[in-house]
């Protein structure tokens, strides 16, 4: 994982999906960085964050935070980099993964300085172009503004100091407009003005040295009522009277620049920023004698030998013996590969010995290249390369080279290579290219443009070629464009010119690849979701698991596919319509839909596994798939159940969109049965309600009333839980329940009876919830589902508790509870044990109240159930307030708030304003109270619930103004502390 702060505050691990942190979480995170290896505090992070006057909930924010960026670092599998000691938490990035070390020690003096302050100017070089514009950009906090100061000083020390080597060497041309600028954005640094004053001199140019000095002089007096230093006046003397000392240096003649026989660098390049100091810091940081070789790989058409070729020319300069070209010919049209004698003889050739001279034999051409080159200064570019055995040969012995090898696969078998595997474009690099090819036509159609970059995956042989089509059609708009790259039919035959085009690249490599590998590649097109495991792999090929890993790690280092994380594999957007337009063209429709069922069975049985797992209590609801006939590896328990539910839910989700739009109806329908208590118990709402919708059509087209009533129930449990939109859910569960009993289906309508019941707690219709909840238990027992028994007994509790009858609350909590466990249902668990700690809340016993709640905010955590996480919050929260621990309150409600807006749980979040506006009253915060309350009302009336009223009379009770230090007597703050939330504290058991 690599840290930047000289510039946007970013963490980025290449080839995994790191979570993003928020400002506040990049703000701590640079202050451990600026301290990396030294402990902080919490304490000096509250007073670095917030200074003398931080909130009341510092503390706690810094623990959220620390908990956050440890999210990041483990998703990452960076997390032994942050650990705590006694003295607080300390940070280790690895050497060379902080810009800032880097910059420190580029910056570093040597002895070695004073032998070679050409390398030395390099290495100051390298260490700047590390900056990425203001350092620390993108975050606030009370430390930045002394720390940013801190950094820009140093930065300016290095420019200072390489402006002495450069005077040194009699590169004061050079310098005027690097000086120029800095010196303008820093007008009160004075060794800085010296050096610009000196470098203009020499330049011949005295009349703009002394307008700098004067400048500089006015300014300092305007700005700081003070008068230069010694060293400055000398300086302006000498410059007036030309002195002597001031001349430039003495150099030695420079040797003749040897020929170039680099290709035609492009004028409109554009990005690729990061990329070059990468390599220029590479070769920067090399002892001479040294050959420094740079393997840059990369899918086609991502711009290597363009990478490579722009490199070279901007590096000429340095390397005054010559810069060579030769291309290898791996994935050249109609050309075999250049073998590693042919591509010597061409070398040789380009370094001037002639033909008569060059050995026959390919030793003998390595042994006089390698002698050739010692002792020169060269820089070789081996493009397009095949692999390893046909670059070896080629690779220098003792000299100052810089070998660039450009290849469509990494080369992992050449020894001391660094590699560089290029991406795609950025968005803004690839809209200043876009710009740059079309000109005035993309100013004007900004969206237009981006539409476009997106359609062309951000590839830069697929951007060039759409914005050389655009440039040469006048009559063209970019929306145009952008409509034509929109269907996925035609959008590679748009992408094509005379000369070139990103399917005929793709089809190279594609050639390249054995049989074997070309079917996993052809069949991995029809996979409708956007990346895939190895396991999911094997099942689309009917092939052993190691058989399919290997082949998908081969297909990786050919570049046809990526990888954002590990044992992830996926495609650019433009390869994968390439390689499902192979398949379509190369695999019956037969062997297609055969693959397809693999994969969704697949999918299904490890699906249906997982979910096992969190919710055992359920699992003879669901459907029953049995095991595939190819080996599988589903998940061994909970941790990994969910884990590998949380990874697959995108190409669970695609396969059963996929297979509703092509008459797969009962996949669809199993899918969303079997996925149902995951994505409404873990917040996934939008992809629980897509599938709902789906598995409805497919059950009303297949005439399967038992699956539509079962799939509106599921419907309605996301309304009710998540939206709170209970007269919609109320409909379903209605629908659902006349369904049932038109068909004899008992257990679909005990769950709707169930749901039902709930409906009418939540509006404090009491006696109907009880009449719904007792035919529910009734039909459950019948029918031996202690489940579902466990569940009607938990909303009689409830009932008993609002209605005063504690003791028979508890007596059915009890039951419950002991149910749930011996089932291994989790969610009930949390569920009850909330609902405990509720009815002792009535009973005015919360030490006891507070411990189940916790008991059950652990479990919600250990098993990632947010609402439930929220709704456990809440209730610590209306505990700790009745205790008189207000501070405890404010922050555990905060919390909950927090979790429920994140998690889109509308009731839970409307109970946290509700309880922190009673809070901040009893704090004497009236602004923060009638703030909260009228949250809490605007939730409550979308709602529909009776809180609605009593929030509206605690608003109306409050003081009229926000200034008054205390409530007037008989106000609402006066009253006493209002019995526990009434809103249902019943997850989604």
């Amino acid at each position: 994982m690599r840290f930047t702060i000289l510039g946007p505050v970013e963490a980025v691990a290449p080839g995994s999906d790191v979570p993003a942190l928020a400002p506040r979480h990049r703000a701590v995170l640079a202050y451990l960085l600026l301290h990396a290896g030294v402990a902080i505090s919490t304490d000096r992070l509250i007073d670095a964050m917030w200074g003398p006057l931080p909130p009341d909930s510092a503390r706690a924010q810094i623990q959220t935070t620390i908990a956050a960026i440890r999210r990041m670092l483990r998703a990452a599998d960076a997390d032994r980099m942050l650990t705590t000691r006694p003295a607080g938490y300390v940070i280790t990035p690895e050497p060379g993964r902080l810009d800032l070390d880097e910059f420190t020690s580029l910056t570093a003096k040597s002895p070695a300085d004073s032998d070679d302050p050409g390398r030395a100017a390099d290495r100051i070089r390298a260490a700047l172009a590390l900056w990425r514009g203001e350092p620390l950009a993108g975050i606030t906090a009370h430390y930045v503004e002394s720390a940013r100061v801190r950094l820009n000083g140093q930065m300016l020390t290095a420019v200072e100091r390489l402006a002495e080597l450069e005077l040194a060497r009699g590169r004061h041309e050079d310098l005027i407009d690097e000086l120029s600028v800095h010196a303008a954005a820093n007008p009160l640094r004075e060794r800085l003005c010296c050096r610009l004053m000196l470098a203009l001199h020499r330049a011949g140019r005295q009349t703009d040295a002394l307008h700098v000095a004067r400048t500089f002089r006015e300014t300092l007096a305007d700005q700081q009522g003070l008068d230069p230093g010694h060293a400055f006046n000398k300086l302006e003397q000498d410059i007036l009277r030309d002195a002597p000392d001031l001349r430039p240096p003495v150099t030695a003649p420079a040797k003749p620049q040897g020929v170039s026989f680099l290709p035609y660098d492009v004028p409109d390049f554009t990005g690729r920023e990061d990329e070059f100091d990468a390599l220029i810091r590479l070769w920067s940081g090399n002892n001479a004698g040294v050959v420094t070789i740079s393997a840059i790989d990369g899918m086609a058409g991502v711009g290597k030998t363009t990478l490579a070729v722009h490199l070279g020319h901007r590096l000429a300069d340095r390397f005054p013996d010559g810069q060579l070209f030769v291309d290898l010919q791996a994935h050249t049209a109609g050309q075999a590969p250049l073998d590693a004698g042919a591509a010597l003889g061409a070398l040789l050739g380009q370094l001037g010995v002639p033909a008569q001279h060059i050995p026959a034999s390919t030793a003998d051409r390595a042994a006089l290249w390698r002698s050739e080159l010692s002792g020169r200064r060269v820089l070789a570019v081996l493009d397009n390369a095949f692999g390893a055995d046909q670059v070896r040969p080629l690779l220098p012995g003792v000299s100052s080279t810089l070998v660039l090898v450009t290849s469509r696969r990494r080369l992992t078998d050449l020894d001391g290579a660094h590699a560089l595997s290029l991406d795609v474009l950025p968005a803004a690099d690839a809209v200043e290219l876009f710009t740059a090819i079309v000109g005035e036509r993309a100013a004007a159609e900004p969206l237009a443009v981006l539409d476009v970059l997106q359609l062309c995956g951000f590839l830069p042989l697929a951007v060039r070629i759409a914005a050389a089509r655009l440039h040469h059609r006048p009559r063209w708009t970019v929306a145009y464009l952008a409509d034509r790259l929109r269907d996925q039919r035609r959008r590679l035959s748009e992408l094509v010119t005379s000369e070139r085009g990103v399917a005929a690249a793709f089809t190279l490599s594609y050639e390249q690849l054995t049989p074997d590998q070309q079917r996993m590649f052809r069949l991995l097109g029809l996979q409708p979701g956007r990346d895939i495991s190895p396991e999911a792999a094997a099942a689309l090929a009917d092939l052993p698991l190691d058989d399919a890993e290997t082949l998908l790690e081969d297909l990786l280092d050919a570049h046809v596919l990526t990888q954002h994380q590990l044992g992830r594999y996926t495609f650019h957007d433009l390869l994968r319509e390439h390689a499902l337009a192979t398949a379509a063209a190369e695999e019956s429709p037969d062997a297609q839909r055969e693959a397809l069922g693999r994969l969704f069975h697949h999918y299904l049985h490890t699906a249906g596994t997982a979910v096992d797992h969190l919710y055992p209590e359920g699992k003879n609801r669901r459907p029953r798939v049995p095991a595939p006939d190819f080996p599988t590896s589903p998940p061994r328990d909970e941790p990994e159940a969910l884990s590998w539910l949380d990874t697959e839910r995108a190409n669970l989700m695609a396969s059963g969109q996929y297979a509703a739009e092509h008459d797969w109806l009962s996949h669809t329908s199993q899918l969303t049965a079997t996925l149902h208590r995951y994505l409404l118990g873990h917040a996934h709402q939008v992809d629980a309600l897509t599938l709902n919708d789906l598995a409805l059509q497919a059950a009303r087209r297949s005439g399967d009333t038992a699956a539509e009533a079962r799939t509106l129930i599921d419907r309605g449990q996301v309304h009710f839980w998540w939206h709170g939109a209970y007269e919609q859910a109320a409909e379903h569960y209605r629908h659902a329940l006349d369904l049932a009993r038109g068909i004899g289906d008992r257990s679909t309508a005990a769950d709707a009876l169930h749901a039902l019941a709930a409906v009418s707690t939540r509006r404090r219709e009491y006696d109907q919830a009880h009449d719904h909840g007792t035919q529910a238990l009734l039909l459950f027992r019948e029918l031996g589902d202690h489940s579902g028994e466990a569940r009607c007994l938990t909303y009689l509790g409830i009932i008993d508790e609002r209605q005063g009858r504690y003791e028979a609350a508890h007596e059915n909590h009890r039951h419950a509870l002991q149910v749930h466990r011996a089932t291994g249902s989790r969610i009930g668990e949390t569920v009850v044990l909330n609902n405990i700690g509720l009815v002792y809340q009535r009973q005015g016993r919360y030490d006891e109240a507070r411990r189940h709640h916790h008991q059950a905010l652990e479990l919600s955590r250990r098993f990632d159930f947010p609402g439930d996480e929220a709704e456990s919050l809440n209730a610590l929260a209306e505990a700790a307030r009745s205790m008189g621990e207000l501070d405890r309150a404010a922050a555990e409600h905060d919390s909950a708030l927090a979790l429920a807006r994140e998690s889109g749980y509308r009731p839970e979040q409307a109970r946290a304003h509700d309880g922190l506006a009673h809070v901040q009253r009893d704090l004497g915060r009236f602004d923060l109270a009638r703030d909260h309350a009228r949250r809490a009302l605007d939730l409550y009336t979308a709602l529909a619930v009776p809180e609605a009223d009593e929030i509206h009379a605690f608003l109306t009770g409050l003081p009229p103004t926000a200034n008054e230090p205390e409530p007037p007597e008989g106000s609402a703050a006066d009253q006493p502390s209002r019995t526990p939330s009434t809103s249902d504290s019943t997850g989604r058991s």
